[in-house]
């Protein structure tokens, strides 16, 4: 293999081979406590959004299917009135805060106009009504959280700069207070942060709560989550107010924050293993103008931790055949810790918003003296099991639809769903990723150490 000092990114003609954008119901509806979601498209659909989050409708779940049929399509009946009567019903049965609609790839065949009939609904129905399209034909499968979220920045407040300015005094005032160090969160440096900050991203308020005491220790309070768990908890967006996302599907919210709503985007790679944690901290802390603090030493001592996974990996192959855009990070996180990527197929990438990420992925090759992996953007399935078949990497990370193809010709696989779901953002977090990743790798060795263990007892019993 042809090793390069530098990224090369190629793009092929395949088309998106992800999960269906719409499971982003699964996750978005608990995080978003007094939310309703409706989901508009076929019955299919409505097969996929009851699985895929595991949760039948007879659990009556937040979320719902607004069945389009023949006469939906062929445009015998009226739009808005079958859409106002279902409204009707979850504002009596649930009475959320907000129904988010999650147009599908019926909507937009059909070209049905959601965002003309949500306004007139919004004012008949007494409920704020939020539009996300998140169709196959046009969006990844994480990317449905991206248009949810994009559309959610503009239901956000404005900041006030008054409240701003008197939370810049309150803060400097703190520097008079005289605490004993223990007690000492903020000190000096909280009276040069030049704004408010405002996190966006879906992740568990468990995993959210740790992020948030990661910066505060380096003296950085966060003023908001997008989404919060309630609707009229969402942060005050607008001038002064600096946004960096966790997330690297989430490039609309991104561009909506600052077209939209004139805020300032921070940079940063993402927070998934303790390199990209730390690296995301640093980078906010030098944009308030904060030098971070012990950052080099808790990242040593969380790699210290997991030394019993780096030593199964370390010196490993892998290929990311592509499915929730998350794998420019975790090929970054694997190589830091020794392993060898191959290739990097991703559906997606905007460059712009994964700058920052890609060139610590440069660093960390350098760093680790490893090969800068081949990425791919919207790779073609045929070809990238073709360039598997001669890698022979031990691990391919790929969507579920080629793990027994991949499995059949002797490669390890691994669900790239299954980090969609998991809990693998901040330092803490890591060995939860460690633990998927090494899991396939493990299969071998803890099938020959059960043959041996069982052929032990059987002699036992023979011999007893």
């Amino acid at each position: 293999m042809k090793t390069s000092d530098i990224l090369t990114f190629e793009c092929e003609t395949g088309n998106y081979h992800t999960f269906c954008p719409i499971s982003c119901v699964a996750w978005l509806y608990q995080k978003i406590e007094d939310s309703f979601f409706l989901v508009v498209g076929t019955k299919t659909r409505g097969y996929l959004s009851q699985n895929a989050p595991g949760v039948m409708t007879f659990a009556e779940p937040r979320y719902a299917m607004a069945e389009l049929e023949e006469g939906d399509i062929s445009a015998q009946l009226n739009d808005q009135k079958e859409l106002e009567r279902i409204c009707l019903q979850v504002r009596n049965d649930r009475n959320p805060s907000v129904i988010i609609w999650i147009g599908t790839c019926t909507t937009e065949i059909t070209k049905m106009d959601l965002e003309g009939i949500a306004p007139k609904l919004e004012k008949q129905v007494g409920i704020p009504i939020v539009v996300a399209r998140a169709n196959g034909l046009d969006y990844a499968f994480t990317q449905g959280e991206d248009t949810a979220l994009a559309a959610m920045t503009h239901r956000c407040p404005e900041i006030n700069p008054r409240v701003m300015n008197q939370q810049k005094g309150d803060a400097a005032k703190l520097v008079a207070v005289d605490v004993s160090p223990s007690d000492k969160l903020f000190d000096e440096k909280i009276g040069l942060n030049k704004g408010s900050l405002v996190l966006f991203g879906s992740l568990p308020s468990s995993v959210a709560a740790q992020l948030n005491l990661e910066l505060k220790r380096q003296s950085i309070s966060v003023s908001g989550w997008l989404p919060s768990q309630k609707y009229n908890e969402l942060p005050a967006l607008g001038e002064g107010v600096y946004v960096c996302g966790v997330n690297p599907f989430l490039s609309r919210t991104a561009t909506a924050s600052m077209r939209r709503r004139r805020c300032q985007l921070i940079g940063a790679p993402f927070p998934i293993g303790p390199d990209g944690t730390r690296a995301w901290i640093e980078k906010i802390c030098s944009v308030f103008d904060v030098k971070p603090d012990g950052l080099g030493e808790r990242e040593n001592q969380i790699w210290k931790i997991l030394i019993d996974y780096l030593e199964i990996i370390t010196g490993k192959s892998a290929s990311f055949m592509g499915d929730n855009l998350l794998e420019i990070s975790i090929a970054r996180f694997l190589i830091r810790r020794g392993m060898v990527v191959y290739e990097v197929g991703i559906p997606y990438m905007d460059r712009r918003y994964q700058a920052a990420e890609l060139l610590l992925l440069q660093q960390t090759c350098r760093k680790m003296r490893r090969p800068m992996p081949r990425i791919v953007e919207k790779p073609d399935n045929y070809s990238q099991v073709q360039r598997m078949h001669e890698l022979q990497p031990d691990l391919a990370i790929t969507g579920m639809a080629h793990a027994n193809p991949s499995e059949a010709r002797d490669i390890d696989t691994k669900w790239s769903v299954e980090f969609t779901f998991a809990q693998i953002h901040g330092s803490v977090n890591a060995r939860d990723a460690l633990e998927l990743v090494t899991r396939p790798l493990r299969r071998g060795v803890d099938s020959v150490s059960d043959c041996r263990r069982l052929s032990r007892q059987t002699l036992d019993v023979q011999q007893s």
